[in-house]
């Protein structure tokens, strides 16, 4: 088949600069975006699962306010996979180095204050 009679990939963006890389690398790239699309749904299914244990235990809006944070999180960790997979796959069209991962050191920080949080609501609670 000529290359006048390709389907054209879209992204275009994406697809349409540079050359084909080795299709271990595309794939390695699309694990990642992958894995980083499963993380913001298990904070998105976390955040879910936090708004009902609150219903039950009645705990107040602390849970709520951390639920929604946690929702909103891996709302926007699925919107930065998409943007880090575009960001490496035209990288690796073009030859060039790879990007940084940008959502990491801002995933590992909300992790952090959430888990610190939610430290600090248990102990309280326990002493209440």
């Amino acid at each position: 088949m000529s290359e006048e009679n390709e389907p054209i990939r879209k992204p275009v963006g994406v697809y349409g600069v540079g050359d084909e890389p080795d299709p271990r690398f595309s794939l390695a790239n699309e694990r990642t975006a992958l894995a980083w699309l499963r993380t913001g749904l298990a904070l998105v299914g976390g955040g879910v699962a936090l708004t009902t244990l609150g219903t039950f235990a009645d705990a107040g809006a602390f849970l709520d306010v951390i639920a929604a944070l946690a929702c909103l999180s891996g709302g926007a960790l699925a919107v930065g996979a998409l943007v880090s997979w575009r960001r490496a796959e035209r990288a690796l069209r073009l030859k060039q180095p790879l990007p940084p991962p940008s959502a990491l050191p801002i995933l590992v920080t909300g992790v952090a204050i959430i888990g610190v949080a939610m430290a600090v609501y248990a102990v309280v609670e326990a002493f209440r």
